[in-house]
C-alpha cells in the first residue's frame, strides 16, 4: 500500500501532490490493478489534512480512470501507468543508481544531480519528438 508524504513548502496544492504519487507509485509499479488506496480517514490521521483534499485527489484520479470507488470498500485501481515492466524498471533503477553513485564519486551533489538529470531528459525527449 502507498504511504503518502506532503512537502509543504514546494507550492504544490497537497491535493495534488497526492495525485502525483499515486502516479508515481503506478508508473513504478508499486501500486498494481486491484490495489485499494488507503482510506481518507487513514490519509487523514497520516498526515493531519482535511478529509475534502483527499477526496478531491481521489476524485480526480477516478476523473482520470485510474481508480474506482466502491462504497463501502474503499478506492481501488483500475489500471497501472507505464509502459515497461516491474522487471525492466527494476533494471533501470540498477543502472540509474549506479550513474548516481559515479555522479557522487565526481563531486556532484543532489542538486546537480538533478539539474544534469533532467536537462538530459529534456534534450533525449526533445530530440525523440524531433524524429517521431
Amino acid at each position: 500500500m502507498i504511504e503518502f508524504r506532503l512537502d509543504r513548502g514546494s507550492g504544490v496544492a497537497t491535493y495534488l501532490q497526492l495525485v502525483h504519487q499515486v502516479k508515481q507509485a503506478l508508473r513504478l509499479g508499486v501500486l498494481r490493478p486491484g490495489d485499494r488506496l488507503p482510506t481518507a480517514k487513514e490519509v487523514v490521521d497520516q498526515l493531519a489534512i482535511n478529509p475534502n483534499t483527499v477526496l478531491k485527489a481521489y476524485r480526480e484520479l477516478e476523473r482520470e480512470g485510474l481508480v474506482a470507488a466502491k462504497p463501502g470498500l474503499g478506492t481501488f485501481v483500475q489500471r497501472a501507468l507505464g509502459g515497461t515492466s516491474v522487471t525492466e524498471h527494476a533494471r533501470l533503477r540498477d543502472s540509474l543508481g549506479a550513474w548516481v553513485t559515479d555522479a557522487r564519486a565526481a563531486g556532484l551533489d543532489a542538486e546537480d544531480v538533478e539539474a544534469l538529470f533532467a536537462a538530459v531528459v529534456l534534450d533525449k525527449f526533445r530530440v525523440g519528438e524531433e524524429t517521431a
